[in-house]
């Protein structure tokens, strides 16, 4: 999980799927997803092509740099969650503070930086690159007792969960598990999480129970279905003890000693 907060346009990139990042020697290519905390009026993503293209046509756009007129930028607003699979040809324009999610990798291909002289990389660009328009995306969809379900594919599940006033529900992270606080706060097993905290679980069951004005968070696990057991009322789920503490490759810390996801300036894209 990343949080990203852009002043200037980002470049304009696509990312690897597994198989060519394996010819790399890396383990994983980079499948995401964006979360949009906050948008100011007009801002905007790009995300694949307004028409289909050929690789010799592709590489022509790059190398000229006409790439740009051809990405599709589509209006955001906060609340949004966009799907960006390996092969997309994306970027991220100003003015938006966002979620990532995604696959542990960061091996991106550059294809257009506005002026910045970085490197290009036209041969791995072209040979990744999905070149052509974005398939539509499926709408959010309910999942019942407060989730929502925004995005899940091979790789990861991304929701988002709305908890009234002084709720209180059982999480069962029986895998990687990341929460990121969107509004209100709660207490989460012997740590809090807010607006803007994050928190990382793993093989652990512990309670959440909501604060005065409710909670409302992004919750993201491995794919590639919705986890039918991720939230269940405690009359519901036998817990004692022991469940409140942290269990196996478990990572659960104290207020403020938490992992935080890593908050990525535009300069580095």
């Amino acid at each position: 999980m990343k949080l990203l907060f852009t002043r200037q346009a980002l470049s304009i990139q696509v990312h690897p799927g597994d198989a060519y990042a394996r010819t790399m020697g890396e383990p994983h290519g980079k499948t995401e997803a964006w979360y949009i905390l906050s948008a100011e009026p007009d801002s905007a993503i790009a995300a694949g092509l307004k028409q289909e293209l050929t690789p010799e046509a592709l590489r022509a756009a790059i190398e000229d740099g006409s790439i740009a007129d051809l990405v599709a930028w589509h209006p955001v607003r906060a609340g949004q969650a966009i799907f960006i699979p390996a092969g997309t040809i994306h970027a991220i324009g100003p003015g938006l503070v966002l979620a990532e999610i995604q696959q542990r990798s960061d091996v991106t291909f550059r294809l257009f930086d506005y002026g910045r002289k970085r490197e290009l990389h036209v041969d791995a660009g072209v040979a990744v690159a999905e070149a052509g328009p974005m398939a539509p995306a499926e709408a959010p969809r309910s999942l019942g007792d407060s989730r929502t379900l925004l995005v899940a594919n091979p790789y990861f599940v991304l929701e988002r969960v709305e908890l009234a006033p002084d709720a209180t529900r059982v999480l069962n992270a029986s895998q990687e598990t990341w929460m990121l606080g969107l509004s209100g706060d709660a207490s989460l097993g012997s740590t809090d999480i807010s607006v803007g905290e994050a928190a990382f679980l793993d093989q652990e069951r512990c309670t959440i129970h909501a604060g005065h004005a409710g909670l409302r968070a992004l919750v993201a696990y491995l794919g590639p279905e919705p986890r039918r057991d991720l939230l269940r009322i405690p009359d519901q789920t036998r817990v004692d003890p022991s469940a409140e503490q942290p269990r196996g490759a478990s990572i659960s810390q104290p207020r403020g000693s938490a992992p935080a996801p890593s908050r990525i300036a535009e300069n580095t894209l």
